[in-house]
């Protein structure tokens, strides 16, 4: 299995880099402890990937997704979206080896 990004995630991505006139950085997803659930989420956009860090291109190889291999066991198989809605904007993680997530969907448990 591996990650995957939505079109949607893409886009938002694409627009933050040239938000912060970064056109070349990547994409660093990853999971650490904390949040109301135990397990917490995170997004940076970094200048390149770590050395161990697992690499996934999107979009011709425009778009590169960063995870470190510890994360790596939590996110396999994740989906990385956007939505917009009234209520809540962002990033939202599709994670099918989370047991439970607290309301907000920051945090999650195995």
């Amino acid at each position: 299995m591996a990650i995957a990004i939505t079109e949607k995630a893409v886009t938002r991505f694409e627009k933050l880099k040239v938000m912060r006139q970064t056109p070349d950085h990547v994409l660093r997803v990853g999971v650490r402890g904390g949040g109301c659930s135990g397990l917490s989420y995170f997004l940076d956009i970094v200048e390149a990937p770590e050395a161990k860090d697992k690499i996934f291109k999107f979009k011709d190889g425009d778009v590169t997704v960063a995870v470190d291999r510890k994360s790596y066991l939590f996110l396999n198989g994740t989906e990385i979206d956007f939505e917009k809605t009234l209520m809540r904007t962002g990033f939202v993680f599709n994670n099918p080896l989370s047991g439970t997530s607290c309301s907000c969907g920051e945090s999650f448990t195995l």
